[in-house]
């Protein structure tokens, strides 16, 4: 299995936001030499509350400071750009890095990010479509033109070319089902963001790889995002995991809005309407408790050995070859980050790497019927 680390840059109050991007950068500068396998980068604007606004640049920084962790986005939202540059960006860094690149892509969720860049939300599912195939078609064509509803490109070809086919690694998330038959359709591998329960992860697995196969492509195995809490005691692993997963539902309403449910009105995103009632709950103390219980219950938490019997059922319940994950989050100090990551890096990446019974990529469980699954309220939490 591949392990890879994920930098969520969310503000601090009484902090500078030049000193919470050092802390983070340090952290991103251990992932080489502790031995991870790769370094992804989130992209968000305006609130603060993950600042990385341009993935593809902070992995630039990156690329001139390693020579062998592959570097990746989750995600570049592509609604908000222009495919075009997105393409010239991504062939630059390809070289820059020396085709150590993996590329996630997403529409994103969050209203106040689609009004700062004026476009409009109800948009954003056929804008993502038309802007992928658009990026694809460039790094793949030596040249190509398009015209759809949204962009009318005139023949062209992007310079300097990308030295590896990044095109082959694309993956997206996806939260609805219609966003997974796009991703289907585009031939892009699934990036799972561990926001709800895993059988339910399971479930979207399984009918992207049918959707995938049914439409002529080979499914790749996912890729899986998590949080992780190690500690030498599982209670020491929990609490941490509690405390900061637990921070991290203010700075998810006050930048996604969930709680006021206007998502149910904007087309493409009427499924994120079902969220509102639970996160309205969330200011009452015992709705917030049990919603932080079954946040860290999707998560990894836990002694090494807990760490490792967790991934080994979400490997088995997902097939996925490839795990990346966040250890610093919610406003966790940086030295408790630090500490969290270490011990992950030197307790349980090595077996996860080197141990036959992790290597991954095979066929996902079957999930289980929905009619046997413990009902949950409707609370995910996005990255």
């Amino acid at each position: 299995m591949k392990v890879g680390m994920s930098m969520n840059m969310l503000t601090k109050p009484g902090r500078s936001d030049a000193s919470v991007l050092a802390d983070h950068l340090a952290l991103g500068s251990l992932a080489e030499p502790l031995g991870f396998d790769s370094l992804f980068a989130l992209e968000h604007h305006f609130t603060g509350y993950a600042m990385s606004p341009d993935p593809l640049q902070l992995l630039s920084y990156f690329a001139g400071k390693t020579k062998r962790i592959t570097l990746g986005t989750s995600v570049v939202v592509l609604p908000w750009h222009d495919p075009v540059r997105v393409a010239e960006q991504i062939a630059l860094l390809d070289i820059l890095c020396g085709g150590r690149t993996l590329f996630g892509f997403g529409r994103g969720a969050a209203s106040v990010e689609y009004a700062g860049f004026r476009v409009p939300m109800g948009e954003a599912r056929a804008r993502f479509v038309e802007a992928a195939k658009i990026v694809t078609m460039a790094l793949s064509q030596d040249s190509f033109e398009y015209k759809g509803e949204f962009f009318d490109i005139p023949r062209m070809s992007i310079r300097p070319r990308a030295i590896s086919k990044p095109y082959e690694r694309f993956y997206a998330s996806a939260v609805s089902p219609e966003s997974a038959e796009v991703m289907a359709r585009l031939g892009f591998g699934m990036l799972v963001i561990m926001q709800n329960e895993w059988n339910k992860a399971a479930a979207d697995i399984h009918r992207h790889r049918a959707l995938a196969v049914e439409m002529g492509h080979t499914p790749r195995p996912p890729i899986v995002s998590t949080n992780i809490s190690i500690a030498s005691s599982r209670a020491e692993a929990r609490d941490r995991a509690a405390t900061f997963l637990g921070a991290k539902w203010d700075s998810i309403d006050a930048h996604y809005k969930f709680s006021d449910g206007h998502l149910a009105n904007v087309k493409g995103y009427e499924s994120y309407g079902a969220v509102a009632k639970t996160y309205s709950k969330l200011k009452e103390a015992e709705h917030r408790a049990k919603a932080t219980d079954f946040y860290v219950s999707i998560q990894v938490a836990g002694t090494p050995d807990d760490c490792l019997e967790q991934i080994a059922e979400l490997t088995r319940l997902t097939g996925l070859d490839h795990l990346t994950a966040e250890f610093s989050f919610g406003g966790m100090p940086a030295e408790d980050a630090e500490v969290n990551l270490r011990l992950f890096a030197d307790r349980v990446m090595p077996i996860l790497q080197r141990d036959p019974a992790f290597r991954g990529g095979g066929e996902p469980q079957a999930p289980l019927p929905e009619a046997v699954v413990a009902k949950k309220e409707n609370l995910f939490a996005p990255a």
